[in-house]
């Protein structure tokens, strides 16, 4: 609001002025009631005109000077895709901080940054993918089961906690202007939809009535009726039989009717192509025979815009009569209706986010609460004898393992492109300036054999590194959208979790070309390896030695040059994707098996040794091209770390040397011989572009550890159902009845809190009564630092519910030697439960357990008994 203040006086002015202007168009004209404008706009398209506006990209109207505009932007932990923005830590980190006030100023800044780049864009006339203010996040779907690869993109597996970070990540979109949004937020994928990835386009997920109304639906409901979000996108699978875009029970019955919904429904890209087209490399439902009759039976059944090009069918459907001009007019006022409140219609002048400066993007402010937000996410796992925080005075330290350099990795997937990324390993040297920092990679995730690259020995024109080129058509026509360099002898680019190559850059249909120069720094066999999909061509010289074009996945393509040392050998990469996902992995060197020995015997004179491994949004994702043991296609078959790093953290131990364990990841784990052997375990996730800091700051007690596990991290997938069987039965905490290897809302601290003086504001309420519990926080050890009160509520007047369910939460600071009150209101539907007969969720009379504490673990909750009459 600092940006907006200053021109509050001089709304009333610009309006008067703009009350006496002659508009050429009534819908041009800022003073009259918005239903008119709408009226007016419509009134003037032709049919064609109306199709070309259902879809994501929207052509532009000449004649009317509308521009086009594409819907499809993305903000999922920062304004994501196109060039420079703030990357904070992916969602499923930032739900472990359980702060939804942070979370709330973290969107806030992103929709900052997305303003001033969308008029940045504007007066440049730049109008294509990712310039908009429609933000297709947040991820709100529930994390029922740690293999789905897109686990990550959400708030955790509880639907409490989803619901209130969802709520805060729309309203801090969105703004608070009471004639103009921010953005639109968009709440996503609706519904029933958590994996797997690979079956999705034809999948039909199954909830009995009770799952889908106490676990799969909450968040969405609160998003609707608390913070009206703006857009709703439908899912991929079935539910029930029915694709989700044309599903009645969930877009008109539930959303629409029950829930008072009256804002835009989205597709999933390309999700109205699932219907009706026939693809042998990805089966679809073909529940529908044409484009024709998808496309109207899902603008019937409420879906208003398509991302996608099935729509452009809607015309042939008007003329066939399977849908009429008056039903897509419905869809387009809805379109229209967002447009105008975003002010696209309006002059900059009248639209008080006009006025935001471009400087924010990646501020100085902003990189702050990037870091803020990486620190709170962090959760302590483990911390035998104390021996974190670690002293700064160490002499030698050792860090080693695959993640321990690698920003990209800390970008997550649905990313932005920071100026500066601090690594783990940057993070530590910089804490610790005069300790010997040693760094060994050790391993890669996967692989049983590392490539030995040879670093910095390709030079190009644009400096060290390959030049490269990308183009957003197959055949490297035209001008190249983006230009820049990648760094090193080793590329790795995929698409897969919907991350971009570079900025500007399609996710589908482009090309790129990668050219340089490698100067051999040996004598004898170099391996040139490459891998990828569709398409790949690498040149030594005018040789071409590998063409692998339009085909599907393949890997591990390698060609032995016989170099000589100093020769210098021009190299050239094309590579071209066609459809789906796409990938190119590229890298020179020597091939070597992993050598744990070695890795051990060169790090064993350290004081301490950092180990910074996990697994990697390369590995983990959106219907990723993934061929590694464990994976498949974005989601993981088991929960194991893998082998080879497992083998690596056994030889590590094994010197005799304190080993502390630094784990990236965006879903959980099986780390059952690291808790068991290791001295230290620090769960990072994937914390953005100032995580070094942040996980730095951590280990040599600048910061004290607050994270709590928005997921369970179960022992093994013997703890799991199958994953496509979508019954809670078993699943999460709410449902458990093993004991999991760390439980949900679990966080361990560098002090210790003690609760006390809990009570109730009445021991009997009414079923419309709220009910009010207050308690004292004290800090019983020697650190300040924060804590996170959890509130529980367990009822048993309804045995085949939750065996408990969060409704409440609190993270709050106390200093050391200190207390804290607490005041929580638990309202009336913090004890509903669904009544199987009457298919409603409900308020029972009876006794119902309030348990509060600090993690969902019973022996970690204290209770209090509340009648319901």
């Amino acid at each position: 609001m600092k940006y907006l203040s200053f021109i509050s006086t001089c709304i009333v002015c610009l309006a008067t002025a703009c009350s006496s202007k002659q508009y050429e168009y009534p819908f041009r004209n800022p003073n009259l009631p918005l239903e008119e404008r709408m009226e007016d706009l419509l009134g003037r398209l032709t049919l064609e005109e109306k199709v070309g506006q259902m879809m994501n990209q929207t052509p532009a109207i000449e004649r009317l000077g509308i521009p086009e505009y594409d819907w499809w932007n993305e903000a999922l932990h920062g304004v994501a895709r196109a060039g420079q923005a703030t990357v904070f830590p992916q969602s499923i980190a930032m739900a472990a901080t359980f702060d939804d006030e942070a979370l709330h100023k973290t969107f806030d800044m992103i929709s900052d940054e997305a303003r001033a780049k969308y008029h940045q864009y504007q007066k440049d006339k730049e109008y294509d993918r990712y310039k908009g203010l429609t933000f297709w996040t947040p991820n709100i779907n529930i994390f029922r089961d740690p293999r789905w690869g897109r686990g990550m993109e959400t708030y955790g597996e509880d639907p409490y906690l989803t619901g209130r970070m969802g709520v805060a990540v729309v309203k801090g979109l969105q703004g608070n202007d009471p004639k103009y949004f921010k953005t639109h937020a968009c709440a996503k994928h609706y519904a029933v939809h958590s994996g797997p990835e690979w079956n999705r386009h034809e999948y039909n997920a199954e909830a009995t009535p009770r799952d889908l109304w106490t676990t799969y639906l909450p968040a969405f409901e609160e998003l609707v009726k608390e913070a009206d979000v703006q857009e709703v996108m439908c899912a991929y699978n079935r539910f029930e039989g029915t694709p989700c875009c044309s599903s009645d029970k969930l877009l008109i019955d539930i959303l629409r009717n029950t829930w008072g919904y009256e804002d835009i429904i989205l597709s999933d890209c390309g999700a109205i192509d699932d219907f009706w087209r026939k693809d042998p490399r990805t089966p679809r439902h073909e529940t529908h025979p044409s484009a024709e009759a998808a496309s109207a039976d899902a603008v019937k059944n409420g879906t208003d815009l398509e991302c996608g090009g099935s729509y452009q069918a809607l015309l042939k459907a008007v003329q066939d009569g399977l849908i009429t001009e008056e039903e897509l007019n419905v869809s387009l006022r809805r379109l229209f209706k967002g447009r105008f409140e975003l002010g696209m219609f309006d002059p900059d002048e009248l639209v008080p986010y006009a006025s935001i400066p471009y400087s924010v993007v990646e501020s100085p402010e902003h990189v702050a609460q990037s870091l803020d937000m990486a620190r709170k996410s962090m959760v302590l796992l483990k911390n035998k004898n104390n021996i974190l925080p670690l002293s700064k005075s160490l002499k030698k330290i050792a860090v080693v393992g695959p993640n321990a350099n690698d920003s990209i990795m800390l970008w997550a997937n649905y990313n932005g492109f920071p100026s500066k990324t601090v690594t783990i390993l940057e993070g530590i040297k910089n804490k610790v300036p005069d300790a010997e920092v040693i760094y060994e990679l050790g391993c890669n995730h996967t692989d049983n054999f590392v490539i030995t690259d040879f670093g910095n020995h390709i030079f190009s024109s644009a400096g060290i590194g390959f030049a490269s080129e990308f183009y957003n058509n197959r055949d490297f026509e035209g001008e190249p959208v983006h230009k820049g360099i990648a760094s090193g002898s080793s590329i790795h680019y995929t698409t897969g979790g919907n991350t971009q190559f570079a900025p500007n850059v399609n996710l589908t249909n482009f090309s790129a070309r990668f050219t340089g120069e490698f100067e051999s720094p040996i004598s004898g066999p170099v391996e040139f390896t490459i891998s990828g999909n569709d398409g790949y061509r690498l040149f030594i010289g005018d040789e071409k030695v590998i063409d692998i074009w339009d085909r599907e996945y393949t890997s591990g393509q390698q060609y032995i040059l016989h170099a000589e040392k100093g020769k210098k050998y021009p190299v050239k990469i094309e590579y071209m994707q066609r459809i789906g996902n796409a990938d190119l992995n590229f890298q020179i060197g020597v091939r070597t098996p992993v050598d744990y020995q070695a890795t051990a015997a060169k790090v064993k004179e350290a004081d301490i040794i950092v180990y910074v491994g996990g697994i990697s949004p390369r590995l983990e994702g959106e219907e990723m091209p993934v061929d590694a043991e464990g994976f498949r296609k974005g989601d993981r078959t088991n929960i194991e770390v893998p082998n080879v790093q497992k083998e690596m953290i056994r030889a590590l131990k094994a010197t005799g040397k304190p080993v502390v364990y630094v784990v990236c990841t965006g879903s959980a784990l099986a780390l059952n011989w690291e808790e068991a052997n290791l001295d230290a375990i620090l769960n990072a996730w994937y914390g953005g572009q100032e995580a070094g800091t942040a996980v730095a700051d951590i280990l040599f007690g600048d910061y004290n550890p607050a994270g709590r596990l928005p997921i369970t991290f179960y022992k093994s997938v013997d703890q799991l159902a199958d994953f496509q069987d979508y019954n809670m039965k078993g699943r999460t905490y709410r449902y458990m009845t093993e004991t999991p290897l760390y439980p949900f809302g679990y966080g361990l601290s560098y002090t210790t809190f003690e609760y006390k003086n809990a009570k109730l504001s009445q021991d009997k309420i009414s079923k419309t009564q709220s009910v009010t519990l207050t308690l004292d926080i004290a800090n019983t050890g020697k650190a300040d630092g924060d804590e996170v009160a959890q509130v529980y509520i367990k009822n048993p007047n309804d045995p085949e519910g939750p065996i408990k369910a969060l409704k409440a939460f609190k993270r709050v600071h106390v200093n050391a030697g200190s207390s804290q009150q607490l005041s929580i209101e638990l309202q009336p539907k913090a004890f509903w439960s669904f009544n199987d007969p009457k298919q409603i969720m409900e308020v029972r009379s009876g006794k119902y357990q309030i348990l509060y504490g600090g993690s969902s673990a019973d022996k970690a909750l204290q209770s209090i008994d509340l009648t319901v009459e």
